[in-house]
């Protein structure tokens, strides 16, 4: 029950709820996050290490950077699943999940531009 209680604890602070919802998506470095959410780079990172505490985001280092990914058990996943097919209904993770497509969209338009000789 603990872990339970422990997972809307966290659920209960809005950044923290953010991140899990990016991340639902796919994996991000701290930077990323910190652009999306438009939030510092302390503060997201201080909330990331509070998930990776209990065990709901692990983090990879490539390089220089970390990069973050969703571990949930699989009710957690439906939970958060489910709040992200509601998005539509709350405009700050609406605007969330379209910073992030237009970042994407972005990243992979800069990938099909061949460097000039």
């Amino acid at each position: 029950m603990n872990n339970l209680t422990d997972f809307f604890k966290l659920l209960s602070d809005e950044t923290r709820l953010r991140i899990l919802i990016l991340l639902f998506h796919q994996e991000y470095c701290v930077c990323q996050i910190c652009g999306i959410l438009g939030e510092s780079q302390p503060k997201v990172s201080k909330h990331l290490a509070k998930l990776r505490d209990l065990g709901l985001v692990k983090d990879v280092r490539k390089e220089q950077f970390m990069y973050y990914s969703i571990t949930l058990e699989p009710l957690f996943y439906e939970i958060i699943q489910k709040i992200v097919a509601s998005a539509d209904l709350y405009p700050v993770i609406r605007d969330d999940i379209q910073k992030r497509e237009e970042a994407q969209s972005y990243l992979e338009s800069c990938s099909t531009i061949t460097p000039k000789s």
